[in-house]
């Protein structure tokens, strides 16, 4: 089997016909933690630098800022984003949309003077460097181990994608991203197209992700499906849910309860596909 996983993908060698896709955001990396604890590192050393001449206003609103809550904002406008771009449009980076919605969300919070524009282009880069889940990183190696090339298939950029890969120590085999296709997942052309570039039929790919919609995607493209659960990574509703799972289109289920950070997510992945 070769996996695709979200944001990554897992091909076979020669004893092996499966290719796994995975995603990356949250399912792979854990976006929401490193995120804001970026923005509260990055907002503490702008308020506390003897360079900076900040208006007493700005200071207490990012004194007061609820920096989580703008991380999950930022993520919301990328979900938003990529879900809103039709077929044939202009096609625009997952950078640079990190960059504009980034700028929007300091103008709403009145936040545009906190940090200088090269700043704020360098923090909007913080998508590169994510840390991974504790699973992450040995059990895309133990796939690997077992024949199974581990795959990208993510709405993150490529540039995105090598840097993540690098900083938190991700061995997939190979990178494929929607910006290969012109175009965004829930897209059908995208998971058609990272079957093809593997030169496999869908049905010898499995995609993996902590998010049922993309999954409901590519399942309907003819992928099998792999669902790890990561905690408040889910959209769908719980009888949502729960209506998923009863009805049999996901080929195989990981759930929180499968495993703690030393032996679940892709650890237990790994394991199910052994046996």
């Amino acid at each position: 089997m070769k996996v695709l996983v979200g944001a990554g993908y897992i091909t076979e060698d020669a004893s092996r016909t499966s290719d796994e896709h995975k995603d990356v955001f949250g399912t792979v990396v854990d976006w929401r933690l490193t995120v804001t604890e970026s923005l509260k590192i990055r907002a503490s050393a702008a308020l506390s630098s003897p360079t900076n001449s900040l208006p007493s206003a700005t200071r207490l609103r990012a004194s007061n800022c609820d920096w989580p809550a703008f991380a999950q904002r930022w993520r919301d406008a990328y979900m938003h984003f990529t879900r809103s771009h039709q077929p044939g449009e202009n096609f625009k980076s997952i950078d640079d949309h990190h960059l504009e919605s980034l700028v929007t969300l300091l103008a709403e919070y009145r936040l545009q003077e906190l940090w200088t524009a090269d700043e704020v282009a360098e923090i909007s880069r913080i998508w590169h460097f994510l840390l991974p889940w504790p699973d992450s990183s040995r059990g895309l190696e133990m796939l690997n181990e077992m024949g199974i090339q581990t795959c990208t298939l993510s709405n993150g950029n490529v540039s995105l994608l090598t840097d993540m890969a690098a900083f938190a120590h991700l061995p997939w085999t190979r990178i494929l991203s929607s910006e290969h296709f012109g175009m965004y997942k829930p897209a059908p052309e995208v998971y058609r197209g990272a079957v093809q570039k593997l030169g496999l039929e869908p049905g010898d790919c499995a995609m993996v992700a902590a998010h049922l919609a993309d999954l409901k995607a590519a399942s309907g493209c003819g992928l099998k499906t792999i669902y790890v659960e990561r905690k408040q990574e889910e959209a769908w509703s719980q009888s949502e849910v729960l209506d998923a799972k009863s009805e049999g289109w996901v080929s195989l289920w990981v759930g929180l309860e499968d495993g703690d950070d030393e032996k679940g997510g892709f650890l237990e992945v790994a394991r199910r596909l052994e046996q």
